[in-house]
């Protein structure tokens, strides 16, 4: 069996302090901006814009940390780095790693939804 993507732990330390509707706002919010920013980032890739790919994947770290998604955090904390460091030419598939990370992370918060 594979590791969860999200930290349960951190999930219900959240639900605890916001209550369970307002992080199936929180979620539904998440579910909703995470594909427009990876596709941001696809589209700063192509367009070799460094700092708008900075940004992306900052927001993404940010947004993915708060549900305890550490991995997928993880990953666009790496994508942060390269585009900060105008490293663009470095992600490999790095960025497909981040959107498969997010489809299960997806899958996983919509379970856990009250």
């Amino acid at each position: 069996m594979t590791m969860p993507e999200i930290d349960v732990t951190t999930f219900e330390e959240l639900k605890r302090i916001s209550g369970a509707d307002f992080i199936n706002e929180l979620v539904d919010t998440f579910l909703d901006d995470a594909p427009k920013l990876i596709a941001e980032l696809r589209s700063a890739l192509v367009g070799r814009d460094a700092d708008s790919f900075r940004r992306a994947a900052h927001s993404l770290k940010s947004n993915s940390a708060t549900f305890g998604a550490q991995r997928l955090a993880e990953l666009s904390r790496e994508l942060e780095l390269l585009g900060r460091q105008n490293r663009l030419g470095e992600t490999g598939d790095r960025l497909g790693e981040l959107e498969r990370s997010f489809q299960v992370v997806a899958e996983e918060l919509k379970g856990l939804q009250a």
